[in-house]
């Protein structure tokens, strides 16, 4: 076990990552078979791609991979590049004339960081995907969570570096359920268990947190940058499921993100996370979702403390 999504057997991660511009993007496959998916999204400004497929009542079953790429919805166009790379390997949907590889994908905002002329395209899509492996993930400060950055309040100045974050669990049953998380979010990250700030908005004067949570209860605040936003989430699991018993899982795990962000799910975050079952042990689907919801809160605190300064933006890890 490497405390990471991949695992879960079949799945392969892959970032990339461009610190001068300070985005990227990442890529989780999901093998030749793949993976039964189900989506839930939580926030208010969300960009994505072919996730209406995602419906239960709809047609296609699997999905190949799973593109997560900063540079608001120009970074779409990596998904691009992770088809491209699954076609030339004869994977995706059998239409009779051709494989067609489903690779729903989402997007956050980090053109205010770094060079906003640059974003994730095609090209860092099919990188990201030679870059795969079903071993441990790297976290912090790369793929999609490069330019990422958390509690901002009062914009940049005072935010903190977000990141990329991995976890997992390997049930006393035998289940193995596994998260990715790229947080990018508006409100602080917190420590799930004490509720103690981790990273989030700092106090414009002196030292410490805002504590946005508590300043959002007094008097109405201005937000800058109010669509500079948005964590994406994967949970991954062995556990065999349905389409419409994944979009559960989806929908419970979004209370991980629950736990270690405060607040979430706001009108300026397009909080996104996508369920993936690959296997066919058998497994209750309450069970798996309430783990997913447990790795991917550790995944949220995983991405902060793994993540490194940049352009300016300090990070837990520079701040002590």
């Amino acid at each position: 076990m490497h405390n990471a999504i991949t695992d879960v057997k079949g799945l392969q991660v892959g970032h990339w990552t461009d610190e001068r511009a300070a985005t990227g993007c990442t890529v989780v496959l999901c093998g030749e078979s793949g993976a039964v998916a189900g989506v839930d999204m939580g926030g208010g400004a969300p960009g994505t791609r072919e996730l209406a497929l995602l419906d239960p009542t709809c047609l296609v079953e699997r999905v190949h991979a799973i593109c997560l790429s900063g540079g608001s919805a120009f970074g779409l166009a990596a998904a691009d590049g992770v088809m491209r790379y699954l076609e030339e390997r004869s994977i995706g949907f059998e239409t009779g004339v051709a494989r067609v590889p489903i690779v729903p994908a989402a997007i956050l905002f980090d053109l205010a960081l770094g060079d906003a002329s640059v974003r994730p395209d095609a090209a860092a899509g099919y990188v990201a995907c030679q870059a795969a492996t079903d071993g441990p993930v790297a976290e912090g400060s790369v793929g999609a969570g490069t330019g990422a950055t958390v509690g901002k309040l009062h914009g940049l100045a005072k935010a903190m570096k977000g990141g990329v974050g991995t976890a997992s669990c390997r049930t006393a049953g035998g289940v193995v359920v596994g998260a990715l998380a790229v947080v990018n979010s508006f409100g602080d990250v917190v420590d799930p268990q004490t509720g103690e700030i981790i990273a989030g908005a700092r106090r414009i004067v002196g030292e410490g947190f805002v504590d946005m949570e508590a300043a959002l209860l007094g008097e109405l605040l201005s937000v800058q940058q109010p669509l500079a936003h948005t964590t994406l989430g994967v949970v991954a699991t062995d556990v065999a499921l349905t389409k419409a018993q994944a979009t559960r899982v989806a929908q419970m795990a979004q209370d991980g993100l629950a736990r270690a962000i405060r607040p979430v799910h706001t009108p300026f975050d397009g909080d996104t996370v996508f369920a993936l079952s690959l296997g066919e042990r058998e497994g209750n689907v309450g069970q798996v979702g309430v783990v997913a919801a447990r790795v991917l809160a550790e995944a949220v605190v995983r991405a902060v403390r793994k993540a490194r300064g940049l352009h300016g933006v300090p990070a837990v890890l520079e701040l002590g």
